[in-house]
């Protein structure tokens, strides 16, 4: 069998893996910053579902250093369909999170009055950026890894 770009065991794997935990992190680091995000619901929904994402995305990365330094891609359709479901479930709830996070953010920007200082509204946007970013990347993971197991 041909390998397939994406799958796990690859280094395009690997990079999407670590784009995962690096945007994931910068959004939960971006949010964690003000002090007020704990006031929204979701904003605590996205600094939530950023923390799953954070731990699940560096387990597969080193799964995928593994897979490359012993040369041996992992091949078990078991585990392929777990990585599949999780990467599929967390996309959904990453997806949710950045467009609650998004539209809370503009409609706190297009308030009149002191709802969202401005310091605080940058680092919201910019933390929402970073989720739609990591909800990207595991969105395509996901497509790549289902791609894999649908061809068996």
């Amino acid at each position: 069998m041909d390998e397939t770009p994406g799958s796990v065991g690859t280094t395009a794997s690997l990079s999407l893996r670590l784009g995962q935990a690096l945007f994931s992190s910068a959004s939960l680091l971006f949010m964690s910053v003000g002090v007020e995000f704990y006031s929204y619901t979701a904003f605590c929904f996205l600094v939530t579902i950023m923390g799953l994402v954070i731990p699940w995305s560096s387990t597969l990365a080193m799964v995928d250093m593994y897979s490359l330094f012993a040369g041996c891609p992992l091949r078990l359709p078991r585990v392929m369909v777990i990585v599949v479901v999780g990467d599929w479930v967390l996309s959904v709830l990453s997806l949710a999170a950045a467009c609650a996070s998004a539209s809370v953010i503009d409609l706190l920007i297009h308030f009149d009055g002191p709802y969202c200082p401005t310091k605080f509204c940058g680092r919201y946007q910019l933390s929402a950026a970073m989720a739609f970013l990591s909800w990207f990347l595991t969105a395509a993971s996901s497509l790549f890894n289902l791609w894999l197991v649908a061809s068996w």
